[in-house]
């Protein structure tokens, strides 16, 4: 992916973040996966989710991924992750097809261990960076 692509990623990324109801921080998983992938980037999301979840201060046997397909707010590639107990949000993420590949966008609550999430995600094979909601700037955002 180029520098201007992925930059660009990480403004938007950034931009999402900006205010809301709740303090968000953000992760950008890029991959070569496209769309003949779907069993790859499934499992990538459910990794993903489970990750945010554990460092969020939450088993992930007690969550689950909600894909919205009885939602027509709901985009085709937009999930969120959930407490069984409540339907409390954990995550929510997004898979944009950018040149030819997805890169996968997950959004969770600034209240959980950002950097952790980002070690535990790049030790698992990935390549992300982290995107913090709460900095100045999209360029002093980023999270290495």
């Amino acid at each position: 992916m180029s520098d201007a692509i992925d930059a660009d990623l990480r403004r938007r990324t950034w931009e999402l973040l900006q205010p809301g109801d709740i303090e968000l921080d953000g992760l950008v998983v890029h991959t070569d996966y496209d769309g003949s992938d779907e069993t790859r980037m499934h499992q990538l999301t459910v990794d993903v989710g489970d990750i945010i979840a554990e460092h969020a201060g939450l088993d992930p046997t007690d969550t689950f991924v909600y894909s919205g397909t009885d939602d027509a707010e709901f985009a085709s590639n937009q999930h969120q992750g959930l407490t069984l107990d409540g339907e409390e949000f954990v995550w929510e993420c997004q898979q944009l097809l950018r040149d030819g590949s997805f890169d996968v966008v997950f959004y969770f609550e600034a209240s959980a261990d950002t950097e952790g999430i980002l070690d535990a995600v790049v030790a698992d094979g990935y390549d992300a960076t982290a995107v913090r909601g709460d900095a100045e700037s999209p360029a002093s955002a980023v999270v290495e």
